[in-house]
């Protein structure tokens, strides 16, 4: 939106000049309720607006001064500074309101204004249950969406205390920051909060169904409560979610040795949420994907509680101590990844041990992925303005940072990292800081100086490749051994020099035990690595062992190789590694070799086909699942891909039917099935499926999986309107809505293409979640000749929405309509021009850029599968 942006030199100025001492916001919700099930951008029954009411107190250096406050609303009524009136007219234009003769010393304004509901997840967003037909309410602030309900100086290292006054429909409840008080009226006055940023403040107001609890230890006493729509309620396992929380409330208060710093503890399960969660203070909110209405695997519940222990991490790394400004975004979210992970993988009783497995084969490719493309940047990137900030939530701020304060633990001492930690939560409670300051500590309680470190791997862009160089002799003793390290060229347009950095890693050296038929491993040597060329001599006069794996443990951050001759026995063994994150580096790796053209996408099925059967980690196998789609329908030659996915469909379907009744794997192959079936008997099965007149033993055909079923028909032109309409009878819910909107828009037909391209492009009345749907439905892969016509009509409307819709509305268009799937010169060459002549703004640019390197990229992993021998 024009005019919304805030630069870094704008928000150093306000905070040199100004100290903000609270907040009292006052809000009208009473009219929230509206008149139904209005899902469109203006709520029914005065809906669409609310009075808000800001008196700011806050201190000013220098007399006379003018700044500015921050807020987005339809309409400002009043401004009053320090007792006078200004015209609204005059102060309030661009997202600012202007505060001209400032008084040196304490100020006091009050805004008087109309703010909007929204349907996009950003701000105060407003969302009917088609169940029940009521409203429910939540904020979502970050990054610089406070001002969307109320007056705010709108940056992180402002921090003031908040309270907030609340008028409701009757018989709602109100959750905010502070503890939730006995209304009064149908108004909910809260307690002022500590000090703290703008963004991490919430409201979640409606008639939610709520279950409450207790973490006590060593007498400290923490309310727990847990929310979600009512329609939801019979699926909410909050015993599950308690008992996640109380563990990261112990591990974490121990590693921290600081008590959680606030008076309670909600997590709140809201409706067509943008992220996966957000930190709020006290007030978490969570997308409500995460009450499963359907059977799930333990990788769902294992992600869940990945989240969970995320956002918990984030009271103390966040909110109690809060990043300065953006550019330390890295930090915030690389330490609560890190720490979530620490904590599922250390804590006790936890069910998911091996959760830097799932890192190792999740996280991590995430981050080699964004690392690769032309927006790569340092983990410590420039962030000039909010546009910048607003993109910049990616794989390389959590995963590629997190993997790397992983690797900064192993070089300081886990014990000496967390001493540091502790300190670092002590000097600056309730404050702001830098990198600097933690960075600090650590060296304080390590004694290793972290100068360099930083610089090679913070400052820097781009990744690293590892492989190994052996030589034998006739008997196969290792004569020579070296790991050579390769800084392959920086994408085209990414700022920044290849670097070579160093690495602490383990070499592992794995045979195959004759008597269990596992690969096992028999040595481990941990070393650096620096430079281009590292000697391992301990390695040296060894047996060579059938598989030598690098940076075994997963200790560092870098692309591994395996040598030909591992290559080739880890191609028909790779299941059968006795332990789970070897495995997971091997699949990894395979798949980076595929992505990178080194290895030929046919290659890469029959890999993945002689391994998976052995492959007892779920998470693993679904990703697989989604990597071989991936890699037949984009890095496949264009004419093996019908023959690559018979052979990949026909397989799924028998794993399907040799999974163990009722297992994870059972219905992870179900869905894999589902996802390309294209034969008429294949396509039969699923109808008989859903009509019920076959079955397979243990596999509950629930209302997720009949989802997941129905929309293939669709997509095939098996079904239509009227299958997808008594499909959405049997599931009339929020959830239920998404799925028939995806399935309509997958249907093969010119006409249900306009339609979706219609009610994103041309009307701007989807709620977010409404719409990624129909972009998911939209966007099929074996529909290239139907959507061919699309590729012209994105590049001319992409510019006109990115200026006109809300930032999640617009990047969920520039991403998810892009012609990914017509991998082609010629979208090259049209993604060219338009990148040359539009003039887009810098984060529509990276978007369009991003999307455009995945074209390249499948470009070059056709070729070298065109190229490679049939089997």
């Amino acid at each position: 939106m024009p005019g919304t942006n805030l630069t870094r030199d704008e928000a150093q100025q306000r905070a040199a000049l100004l100290s903000v001492d609270s907040y009292e916001i006052d809000l009208d919700l009473s009219g929230a309720q509206g008149g139904g099930t209005s899902r469109s951008s203006e709520a029914e029954g005065g809906g669409g607006t609310y009075r808000s009411v800001t008196t700011v107190r806050f201190d000013v250096a220098e007399n006379g001064a003018t700044s500015f406050i921050d807020l987005v609303a339809p309409t400002v009524h009043e401004v009053t500074l320090n007792g006078d009136a200004l015209d609204p007219a005059e102060v309030f234009a661009d997202s600012r309101i202007a505060l001209p003769g400032l008084l040196e010393g304490r100020n006091i304004l009050r805004v008087v204004a109309d703010c909007a509901y929204t349907n996009t997840g950003e701000g105060l967003h407003r969302f009917v249950d088609p169940v029940d037909e009521q409203a429910y309410l939540y904020t979502q602030f970050e990054v610089p969406d406070a001002r969307r309900v109320f007056a705010s100086f709108e940056q992180p290292d402002l921090k003031a205390t908040f309270q907030f006054t609340v008028k409701a429909p009757s018989g709602w409840t109100v959750i905010s920051n502070s503890p939730t008080p006995e209304p009064k009226d149908d108004v909910w006055v809260f307690e002022p909060t500590p000090r703290i940023s703008t963004y991490i403040t919430a409201l979640i107001v409606g008639p939610y169904h709520s279950v409450h609890s207790v973490y006590e230890k060593d007498g400290q006493s923490v309310p727990l409560g847990i929310y979600c729509r009512p329609s939801l309620a019979e699926y909410l396992d909050s015993d599950a979610i308690f008992e996640v929380t109380r563990q990261g409330f112990d591990w974490f208060q121990e590693k921290f040795d600081y008590a959680y710093p606030f008076e309670k503890y909600d997590q709140l399960f809201v409706p067509e949420f943008n992220a996966g969660a957000m930190e709020n203070a006290g007030a978490v909110t969570i997308r409500d994907q995460y009450v499963f209405r359907s059977k799930v695997t333990d990788a769902a519940y294992e992600v869940r509680a990945e989240t969970i222990l995320h956002e918990l991490a984030h009271m103390w790394f966040g909110d109690l101590v809060t990043m300065e400004w953006w550019n330390d975004l890295w930090l915030n979210e690389s330490f609560a990844t890190y720490t979530s992970i620490a904590c599922q993988a250390d804590a006790p009783g936890s069910r998911w041990p091996h959760s830097w497995t799932t890192f190792a084969n999740s996280m991590k490719t995430w981050a080699y992925r964004q690392d690769q493309l032309p927006s790569t940047h340092p983990i410590m990137a420039e962030i000039r303005d909010l546009d910048d900030v607003l993109v910049n939530f990616d794989g390389i701020t959590y995963a590629k940072g997190a993997s790397v304060l992983k690797q900064l633990v192993a070089y300081v001492g886990q014990d000496e990292f967390f001493r540091g930690v502790q300190a670092y939560f002590k000097a600056h409670a309730f404050g702001n800081t830098r990198l600097s300051d933690l960075l600090g500590a650590l060296e304080e309680t390590s004694g290793r100086d972290l100068k360099a470190w930083s610089k090679a791997w913070l400052e820097t862009a781009g990744i690293n490749v590892l492989r190994p160089e052996i030589e034998t002799d006739e008997h196969g003793v290792i004569t020579s051994f070296a790991i050579r390290q390769e800084a392959p060229a920086l994408p085209t347009g990414a700022k920044g020099e290849p670097t070579l950095r160093p690495h602490r890693i383990a070499v592992g050296l794995y045979e195959l035990d004759d008597d269990s038929g596992k690969l096992v491993r028999d040595e481990r040597v941990e070393l650096d690595v620096d430079g281009e060329l590292t000697a391992v001599p301990q390695l040296v006069g060894k047996r060579r062992p059938a598989v030598v794996l690098l940076n075994d443990d997963d200790l560092s951050y870098a692309k591994v190789r395996l040598d030909e001759q591992s290559l080739a026995f880890v191609t028909e063994h790779l299941g059968d590694f006795e332990s789970s994150l070897p495995r997971a580096l091997c699949w990894a790796s395979a798949w980076d070799m595929t992505r990178d053209a080194e290895l030929a996408t046919r290659d890469y099925l029959s890999l993945v086909l002689s391994g998976i059967g052995k492959e007892s980690d779920i998470g693993v196998v679904q990703s697989l699942h989604r990597q071989v789609k991936l890699a037949i329908e984009l890095y496949a030659d264009p004419t093996a891909r019908e023959a690559l996915l018979t052979r990949w469909t026909d397989a799924t379907l028998a794993h399907l039917r040799a999974a163990e009744a009722a297992s994870d794997h059972q219905l992870a192959w179900a869905r894999a099935f589902a996802a390309t079936a294209r034969t008429p008997e294949q396509l039969d099965l699923l109808e008989a499926l859903l009509e019920g007149t076959q079955t397979i033993e243990g596999l509950a055909v629930d209302t997720e999986l009949r989802w997941s079923f129905v929309q293939r028909l669709a997509a095939v032109g098996r079904y239509d309107e009227a299958e997808i309409a008594g499909e959405y009878e049997r599931d009339k819910t929020a959830a239920g809505e998404r799925h028939a909107a995806t399935a309509r828009a997958s249907r093969p037909t010119p006409e249900a293409k306009a339609e979706a391209w219609s009610q994103v492009v041309e009307s701007d009345e989807l709620p977010n979640a409404v719409q990624e749907a129909v972009i998911g439905g939209f966007v099929q892969t074996d529909q290239r000749d139907l959507l061919a016509p699309y590729t012209d009509k994105y590049f001319e409307v992409v510019k006109s929405i990115w200026d006109s819709r809300s930032h999640e509305i617009a990047q969920q268009i520039a991403v998810g309509l892009y012609p990914a799937v017509q991998v082609s010169t010629d979208t090259l060459h049209k993604t060219d021009t338009w990148l040359t002549t539009a003039e887009p703004n810098a984060a529509l640019r990276r978007l369009v850029s991003e999307s455009r390197s995945g074209v390249e990229r499948a470009l070059r992993a056709q070729a070298a599968d065109a190229a490679a021998p049939s089997e």
